[in-house]
């Protein structure tokens, strides 16, 4: 069976509870923002700017280019497109504090990137993969409406998140203290999506899973160096880099995945795609992140390098 044809389909129920774990998984981000991750932007534009390009105009690009010379179908470049268009998932704090990097920074970036995607996302999907010579048809077979899917989005993701902005600026320890919960239940709901999902088809995954590992393993190591390149080009100190390594590479494939359920109809190539997104890019994130502070420890003594004693904020050199 071609995975192009499979369908992960749910009961109009289930697809609401699903709505409501996307709403939940947002909420969750919301909690752990401060309002002063956003003022750390604005005091320094210049990462955030650097970072926001690579993300929303460089990574589709490059993305897109990758879908015409690797051998993929479809409903799997448009998976890789969809994961492209989501925002930074959270994973690439503790990464970059792993790796020594500015974790101020990331933090700042993620927060104000989440708030962002939330109306670029749905618009860079339909952009992107209407395009696309074969990906095009995977949403003329769904009928995607851009501006309804704008509008879901804003309503199932946008507003949970200003609700969590919100309870984390007016009741901090009330956010501090529902956080982890809302956290650790959205993410196990969407792990129970996946894993029924998976069972029902198991023989299509398994017969595609060579192409997939060869293409997300590609796909997210030229996201890793583009998010290096860039914060390199932009003359970004060593700290810096390291943050926006991690906040292009990593990629909320979770969020990406219940989209996939919510308004592609659980296309298999495109949940395929990003399921196994979510769990390599974890796996190459740490390995990368492990790494790179083993390296700078040597020759500096500090995984941060010599930017170790400044301020949390201070560009390094």
């Amino acid at each position: 069976m071609n995975v192009d044809d499979v369908v992960l389909s749910f009961t109009p129920g289930s697809l609401t509870l699903l709505n409501v774990v996307l709403g939940l998984i947002m909420l969750g981000i919301a909690l752990d923002t401060a309002p002063s991750d956003f003022r750390v932007v604005a005091k320094h534009p210049k990462p955030f700017i650097i970072a926001i390009l690579a993300q929303l105009l460089l990574l589709p690009i490059v993305t897109f280019a990758l879908t015409l010379v690797l051998p993929v179908t479809a409903s799997m470049a448009m998976g890789m497109i969809l994961v492209a268009c989501c925002p930074p998932g959270n994973i690439s704090q503790v990464l970059t504090h792993r790796s020594g990097g500015n974790v101020a920074l990331s933090v700042s970036m993620t927060a104000v990137g989440n708030l962002l995607y939330i109306v670029a996302m749905p618009l860079s999907i339909a952009f992107w993969g209407s395009l696309h010579p074969t990906a095009s048809a995977v949403l003329r077979q769904v009928a995607l409406d851009p501006p309804k899917m704008l509008l879901e989005i804003v309503l199932i993701i946008g507003l949970p998140f200003a609700v969590g902005l919100l309870v984390r600026a007016k009741l901090p320890r009330v956010a501090e203290k529902a956080h982890p919960f809302v956290k650790w239940f959205s993410l196990l709901a969407l792990v129970a999506f996946i894993v029924v999902a998976l069972v029902g088809n198991w023989s299509v995954f398994v017969s595609v899973l060579g192409i997939i590992v060869l293409v997300v393993t590609v796909h997210d190591a030229v996201a890793l160096a583009l998010g290096y390149g860039t914060a390199v080009v932009g003359g970004l100190g060593t700290r810096e880099r390291k943050a926006m390594t991690f906040e292009v590479g990593i990629r909320n494939a979770g969020l990406g995945l219940g989209i996939v359920f919510a308004f592609f109809d659980g296309l298999g190539g495109m949940a395929i795609v990003a399921g196994w997104w979510g769990i390599w890019d974890i796996v190459a994130g740490l390995v990368v992140a492990s790494l790179w502070a083993r390296h700078t420890r040597r020759r500096t003594g500090s995984p941060a390098g010599d930017a170790s004693g400044r301020s949390a904020l201070e560009p390094s050199p």
